[in-house]
């Protein structure tokens, strides 16, 4: 069923993305990892909706969404430019029950993200704040200002809570020798190894989903611990 949830708050990330806050009266819960559908009308009646991973783990008072805008498109612009606090959205959700994770889930976990497909990980991350779940992030990102949640990660590499390793494909901070793609090299040094017995998400656009879980694979991984979540 479709609802009106209420904008609380918008958070600029980066120069194309921003962090929704919502209000939704009766909001259900949800899995971290889920996502929900977005719908805008317009004057004349002409509608569109896109599906966005939801942000952060649940609570009784809000729900966040990242959005990344995409060029040209109908529904991403309006809400990374646009939208402010006290707008109506109209929002349907939760959806998805392969890519989340969920406490008390047996063995660590590996998050691999890829652009805006630290999303629904981040959303796990807070879950899983708190617990003795041994969690690691690799996440991939084209130069330091394309990096989202980039204080929130700051305060993770800086704990003992999550081991977080960034990889820059275009352009790398002063100091980071390694400019490119995720490899099998990279994947040996930084992901659980396949006998740790760890179940590995993977999210970002189409072509990196499918590189990465190949490499895992050839790397001697359990495809049936893998999950993928793409777009694009």
């Amino acid at each position: 069923m479709w609802q009106v949830a209420t904008v609380a708050d918008v958070r600029r990330e980066t120069a194309t993305a921003s962090t929704i806050v919502l209000e939704v009266p009766d909001w259900p819960g949800h899995l971290a990892g889920q996502h929900l559908d977005v719908r805008l009308t317009a004057p004349d009646g002409y509608r569109a909706s896109r599906s966005y991973s939801i942000a952060s783990a649940w609570s009784a008072d809000t729900i966040e969404l990242t959005v990344e805008k995409v060029p040209d498109g109908e529904v991403s612009p309006y809400l990374v430019d646009v939208l402010k606090a006290g707008d109506p959205l109209e929002i349907r959700g939760p959806v998805g029950g392969w890519f989340v994770w969920k406490p008390g889930q047996e063995g660590p976990v590996q998050l691999i993200g890829g652009g805006s497909g630290v999303v629904p990980l981040r959303s796990m991350l807070q879950a899983a704040s708190g617990t003795s779940t041994p969690m690691r992030l690799l996440y991939s990102v084209r130069r330091p200002e394309s990096v989202i949640y980039v204080h929130d990660l700051k305060e993770l590499a800086a704990s003992d809570d999550v081991d977080v390793h960034l990889v820059y494909t275009r352009e790398a901070p002063a100091g980071e020798p390694r400019v490119g793609r995720i490899d099998a090299e990279l994947l040996e040094q930084y992901v659980y190894k396949p006998t740790d017995g760890a179940t590995t998400y993977v999210c970002g656009p189409t072509a990196f989903v499918e590189a990465v879980a190949d490499l895992l694979v050839a790397a001697g991984h359990d495809p049936a611990r893998i999950r993928t979540e793409r777009f694009g």
